[in-house]
């Protein structure tokens, strides 16, 4: 049985991708490969066997310790991996049987981590987390001198400190310029107290994506990279940045990931009839139209409906009426004839055409974080 739709990866488009960052970044950078939300929509289990072929990946970062779970059953070989967030006790205790790092964000993972690292006779690899004004994880001053400080001088044999870290409140919008500045100054003073203790890192961290294209002095010796590793911009804004830092008249990454399917019917439609449910769309002339399996709860936006397109023999073609849930209708005009079975592009280019996941935002207000993370797991991967 097959699914409606499939989800194509370019090797090529990755080792385009991984050749700017290591460029960008320098040798001297440890560059953590992130692969939260399945991948950013491209399948963990699929994408990160792929990433680590590449002989060039040496470190990876999930959000959770079930993420990181299936993220080691899917490598081919050993690469460390990273929690940034969720990880409840056992699951904690997991990690560092496993050799899992993790992030320490307040002084209760601390306190438990150094617990369980006693219990199992197994260093913990941790990172601490500050808060720097993000004020959603993180270790806050306040608790660095009184609590932080005396657990970790105590307790020097439960753990590695493998890194300290902040994350930056949206370092993609110039608008948080000021926000950002006094974090950047506040987690610079906070790394110094820590150095005094005689707690040395093996790694500092704080650039994201983002960050890590517009803040150099802040990238440290690790950066975590995500959305640029899949061939996106953060945003058009971080674009910009890097063009007028290096003096580019343009730059283009290149997208990992195409997204098909193919026709399902193909039906005549009089003029004065409605298309789909409801009024939205009212044909204006006889017209071809094809039914494509893919709808919304496929990932493709239902703020799409009159105003998205997909490609058909090169040629795009508009959607008319509602995107319903499980498929879309499209106008066949100017097409060349097709026929069911016939392929459709709903992400990705064929000939001149082409239909980005920023075109996605464009029309339909969706980051595009949001609208790769929202593909479902079911629908298959397979690298090209």
């Amino acid at each position: 049985m097959r699914h409606t739709s499939e989800i194509i990866l370019d090797k090529n488009a990755l080792d385009f991708n991984i050749d700017f960052l290591e460029k960008e970044m320098g040798g001297h950078v440890l560059i953590s490969y992130v692969v939260k939300g399945n991948a950013y929509g491209h399948g963990i289990g699929t994408y990160a066997p792929m990433a680590a072929a590449t002989g060039r990946v040496r470190h990876f970062s999930v959000f959770s310790a079930d993420e990181a779970r299936r993220l080691l059953k899917y490598l081919p070989h050993p690469v460390p991996i990273m929690i940034m967030g969720y990880a409840d006790n056992d699951e904690l205790e997991w990690a560092i049987r496993s050799g899992v790092e993790f992030f320490v964000s307040d002084t209760g993972r601390l306190k438990k981590a150094i617990d369980l690292s006693e219990k199992l006779k197994t260093k913990a690899r941790i990172h601490l987390e500050l808060e720097t004004g993000m004020n959603r994880t993180g270790i806050p001053e306040k608790a660095l001198s009184k609590e932080v400080f005396p657990a970790l001088k105590n307790h020097e044999e439960a753990f590695t400190l493998k890194g300290i870290c902040t994350h930056f409140a949206g370092a993609e919008n110039i608008a948080n310029y000021i926000r950002i500045e006094n974090q950047k100054k506040l987690f610079r003073k906070l790394l110094q107290q820590i150095k005094k203790q005689d707690l040395a890192p093996e790694y500092v961290h704080t650039c994201c994506s983002a960050a890590a294209i517009r803040f150099e002095d802040m990238r440290f010796n690790m950066v975590r990279i995500g959305i640029l590793q899949y061939g996106l911009w953060p945003n058009q804004e971080t674009k910009i940045e890097f063009l007028r830092k290096n003096n580019l008249p343009s730059y283009d990454l290149k997208r990992v990931l195409t997204w098909k399917t193919e026709i399902m019917a193909v039906k005549e439609v009089s003029m004065g009839d409605f298309i789909g449910y409801g009024v939205s769309y009212q044909a204006a002339h006889d017209m071809k139209i094809a039914i494509i399996p893919a709808g919304y709860s496929n990932g493709y936006s239902r703020v799409l409906s009159n105003s998205g397109g997909v490609i058909i023999h090169g040629v795009r073609a508009g959607i008319v009426g509602t995107v319903n849930m499980n498929v879309l209708m499209v106008d066949l005009t100017g097409v060349p004839p097709c026929k069911p079975g016939d392929s459709v592009t709903l992400i990705g280019e064929e000939g001149e055409a082409e239909i980005s996941v920023s075109s996605f935002g464009e029309l339909s207000n969706q980051l595009n974080y949001e609208l790769l993370t929202r593909l479902p797991m079911d629908i298959p991967r397979r690298v090209l």
